[in-house]
């Protein structure tokens, strides 16, 4: 009886241990959207024996940056401790640690002092850093340690359910083979808490490594961690899963703008200018090389906040290279003309960026400098230098002259014959690296020499443009005229035997008639035949153009026995080109008179 009435009773229970649940983790999800980027890294300490065992020993550094401005102050403290797990290349746990308490936490300052904006939007970045020692046996594969933690901003807009998954941090200790005493990358700024749209954005996200490994950089995919509704797990096993971008954004393209938000592979730096508002969650990963071999591959997450800044001082150097942050790459001569695309300015200050000379400066709004030699300059331009309102931007300057972009055609500029192009670009540096060649027919072809065949006669604007290893690119175009041969032996013709007819060949030079039957000369255009017989005889004409064009056609002389009329029984009138005339046909008749036609019932139907 007792167990029947409580049924009702913890059904109730239930009913309000759920809702309570549920209030709880929405309250959860609310609090912990505060996570904004992340990274992790390792430093190899050396060996140590363990009990007779040799052990591999690593401190590993976690960090994360945290809103404390929009998130929670609940939720920003449950980040200490850290849960942090360590995996063999099997999934298999190796370490499992939940109380690793943060060694620094510590206020990021803005990177963002211009005077000149007078709306910078309120914001606050902590960075928490955790760290551990590991003892880990050699191994022939590695290990993967990694730190998972919900939710990130909400506020984010290139990624779907921000708000509601989390990230997954982790570095990877390279097998014992390959480097098990490397030492990770580790990146030298945080990007700027502040970005404005429409100006110029350049961001040195480059790393350092005190092993001196070769290091390359590219956006990458930013990888799910926990949910809403475990919001702080123990950290899953490798492999992990990618967010999904709201296109047109992708992990290649994390952020809009124009010109394009890029990183340079080889240096790390972050260009281009940014066009809507937002934040965008952007993720780089940088690769170590070392003799030729990538050995590992360290991960940062952080985010870009674009906001509409009211700024009246705006210093700006147009981008006319595909290169990362590059103004030009001249390749004609050693004379570079800049273009000042500054808004607000009334002075300027420019720096040409040649090293170990003080004199490559100008104050002019627009200069021009002669470079005294080949190489990569760093300019940079300042506006209302020692004001309150001034700004200051820089770009690459690439000089390498000389190089000119040049081609010849060979073969017979025929139709249907095969035409080829043989690239003559001359470049001081070596080699010439890339092509593109349109043709003027809708073709097109990236090979260095190419050949083509055009299907019809006709003025062709042919493009090449070549391409070398220093980014030189130059464009030239040359007219090629094709011949529009058309070889043609005549129309078909009846005659009556004994009678003579002259041919009228035409479409070029020189002309080859084959059988020479009744012809009185088979090497001109137009031969007499005499026939003194009746037949059918068919004769092949080879062509020759004033170009070397050959073609071939033919032509059909039937000798009737005596004169008549070829009547058609039908027509089609229909525009065809086939039959849409109706008109009888005389042989060996110097005139007709008159031609009539009568229906059947003998009525006039034409007269002509």
């Amino acid at each position: 009886m007792n167990i029947v009435m409580l049924i009702p009773n913890f059904g109730v229970f239930v009913k309000r241990f759920v809702a309570a649940l549920i209030l709880l983790l929405s309250v959860f999800r609310a609090d912990a959207s505060h996570i904004v980027g992340g990274e992790s890294t390792y430093k190899f300490l050396g060996t140590q024996d363990v009990y007779g065992a040799i052990y591999n020993v690593y401190l590993v550094n976690l960090t994360i940056y945290e809103d404390c401005y929009n998130g929670q102050p609940s939720a920003i403290a449950e980040d200490n401790p850290a849960f942090l797990a360590c995996y063999d290349s099997t999934g298999a746990i190796v370490d499992i640690d939940t109380g690793v308490n943060y060694v620094s936490n510590v206020l990021v300052p803005t990177n963002f002092n211009n005077l000149c904006v007078s709306n910078p939007p309120t914001v606050c970045l902590l960075k928490k850093t955790f760290q551990k020692k590991y003892y880990l046996r050699p191994s022939t594969y590695g290990y993967t340690i990694a730190y998972q933690r919900c939710c990130r901003n909400a506020a984010i807009i290139n990624i779907f359910d921000p708000g509601d998954i989390g990230a997954t941090y982790f570095c990877k200790i390279p097998p014992t083979g390959l480097a098990a005493s490397n030492n990770s990358a580790v990146f030298k700024n945080y990007p700027p808490q502040i970005i404005c749209i429409n100006n110029p954005l350049i961001y040195d996200n480059s790393a350092t490594d005190a092993d001196g490994d070769s290091l390359s950089y590219e956006f990458s995919t930013s990888l799910k961690g926990a949910s809403s509704f475990q919001i702080k797990p123990v950290p899953s096993a490798p492999p992990y899963d990618g967010v999904a971008y709201i296109p047109p954004f992708t992990s290649k393209q994390p952020i809009s703008g124009s010109p394009q938000i890029v990183i340079d592979p080889k240096t790390g730096m972050i260009t281009g200018t940014p066009n809507r508002i937002g934040r965008f969650l952007v993720t780089v990963s940088c690769h170590e090389w070392r003799g030729g071999k990538m050995i590992n591959t360290m991960t940062r997450e952080f985010q870009f906040v674009v906001t509409d800044c009211s700024k009246s001082v705006i210093a700006d150097i147009p981008q006319f290279s595909d290169a990362p942050n590059t103004y030009v790459v001249d390749c004609k001569d050693y004379t570079v003309h800049f273009v000042n695309s500054s808004v607000g300015g009334t002075t300027y200050h420019w720096d040409f960026g040649v090293p170990a000379i003080g004199t490559d400066t100008s104050n002019e709004f627009e200069p021009t400098y002669v470079y005294p030699d080949t190489g990569t300059f760093m300019v940079k331009l300042t506006v209302n230098p020692g004001s309150t309102c001034t700004d200051s931007i820089w770009r690459y300057v690439k000089v390498f002259p000389r190089f000119l972009s040049d081609f010849v055609d060979t073969g017979r500029q025929c139709t249907g014959q095969a035409i080829g192009f043989l690239d003559n670009t001359y470049s001081t540096f070596q080699p010439v690296s890339g092509w593109k060649w349109v043709f003027g027919d809708g073709d097109s072809s990236t090979l260095q020499n190419p050949i083509h065949v055009y299907a019809n006669g006709g003025t062709y604007n042919v493009m090449m443009s070549s391409q070398n290893v220093m980014n030189c690119v130059d464009t030239t175009v040359k007219q090629v005229v094709v011949e529009e041969f058309r070889p043609f032996a005549g129309n078909d013709t009846i005659i009556v035997k004994g009678e003579n007819i002259q041919f009228l060949a035409s479409g070029g030079i020189q002309y080859a008639w084959s059988p020479g039957t009744y012809l009185n000369d088979t090497g001109i255009y137009n031969p007499f035949g005499t026939y003194p017989d009746t037949g059918t005889f068919y004769y092949s004409l080879r062509v020759a153009s004033a170009y070397g064009c050959v073609g071939n056609d033919t032509i059909k002389v039937q000798v009737v026995g005596s004169p008549s009329f070829f009547v058609p029984t039908a027509f089609s009138p229909n525009g065809d080109g086939k039959n849409d005339f109706f008109r009888p046909t005389a042989i060996g008749f110097k005139e007709l008179a008159y031609f009539r036609v009568y229906s059947r019932w003998g009525e006039l139907v034409y007269s002509g």
